[in-house]
């Protein structure tokens, strides 16, 4: 039987795309890290690490902040689509494009979900001159007096702004928004109750919490912290929609091969399940959480939808 010419000549021109995919990498990779501290540091050097070991070759991780991630996100959606130029970053990828009308970047046409990485929880608290102890409670002060209860930020379109705008949409509450510049400088006013509450990440309140200086009202994720296991989830307060958390994942440029994306995931799923990665994560309170190609694709539409939906409703305007 004749192959039609047509059908030959695509499995000729399939032949070093498969050819590609089955060597790769054959030299260094670039991983684009978009923020140069914190969680997305640790991640950068660990993933770059392991995928050297793993793979062979150099993973050299080139951080690039600014624009709340969208520096590092333009410069990999340029980036040639042949596995050498990986992007990671935080779930901004995800509330950028509602915050920013003119992104130089589209999330979902320009990049190709590989993996997550890991989450931070986020957690509710409030000074210990609120009258509040529980998120119940909270609540009903804040419908008692409309307008007269603050939060404190990062900033406009800070993660803090937008799980506490989520809080105030769900509970339908008045709650002012007082921004700095900056998490820092929000737990500062918190601690000196300049303001009356905070959402943050579990791990910068663990300390004020234990000692006092912080009343936690709900752990925004499904599961309690044991560092501070007396502080509810928001799912056992009463508000099982108050899921917050502070994420970082693995992509690469759109068009990249598939068989590279499913070579990628798989090492980095192999070593962020291995006991004592999970340890070490642990420890700087990073919950590992690796996924399949789809699965990431998935979650991060969903989230898209969910921050698009608070930031529209909210009228939030970056910086």
């Amino acid at each position: 039987m004749k192959v039609p010419l047509c059908l030959a000549l695509l499995a000729l021109a399939a032949l070093p795309l498969q050819a590609s995919a089955q060597k790769y990498p054959e030299k260094s990779v670039r991983m684009i890290v978009a923020f140069p501290t914190g969680a997305a540091h640790i991640l950068g050097v660990l993933v770059s690490e392991k995928l050297r070991e793993g793979l062979g070759q150099p993973f050299v991780p080139d951080f690039r902040p600014g624009a709340g991630g969208n520096v590092a996100a333009e410069i990999a959606a340029r980036a040639p689509a042949d596995g050498y130029t990986l992007l990671l970053t935080s779930g901004s990828i995800a509330i950028s494009p509602a915050l920013f009308p003119k992104l130089a970047y589209d999330t979902f046409r320009d990049f190709a979900p590989i993996t997550g990485l890991a989450s931070v929880p986020n957690v509710m608290v409030v000074h210990p001159s609120v009258p509040a102890k529980s998120l119940k409670e909270l609540i009903n002060l804040a419908k008692a007096n409309p307008g007269k209860l603050n939060y404190g930020s990062g900033g406009f379109g800070s993660g803090s702004q937008l799980g506490s705008e989520l809080f105030k949409s769900l509970a339908k509450i008045d709650i002012r928004h007082v921004p700095y510049k900056g998490a820092s400088l929000a737990m500062t006013g918190q601690l000196s109750g300049e303001v009356d509450m905070v959402t943050s990440t579990v791990p910068s309140t663990i300390p004020f919490i234990n000692a006092g200086r912080l009343r936690g009202l709900a752990v925004m994720a499904p599961q309690r912290v044991p560092a501070i296991r007396n502080v509810p989830t928001a799912a056992e307060a009463g508000m099982p929609e108050l899921e917050v958390a502070t994420w970082y994942g693995l992509f690469a440029p759109a068009r990249v091969n598939p068989e590279i994306i499913e070579r990628l995931n798989a090492e980095v799923v192999k070593f962020m399940r291995a006991p004592d990665i999970v340890s070490q994560l642990n420890k700087v309170g990073l919950d590992p959480a690796p996924s399949t190609p789809a699965e990431f694709a998935k979650f991060v539409r969903a989230e898209t939808e969910k921050w698009g939906r608070v930031i529209r409703a909210a009228n939030i305007k970056p910086d």
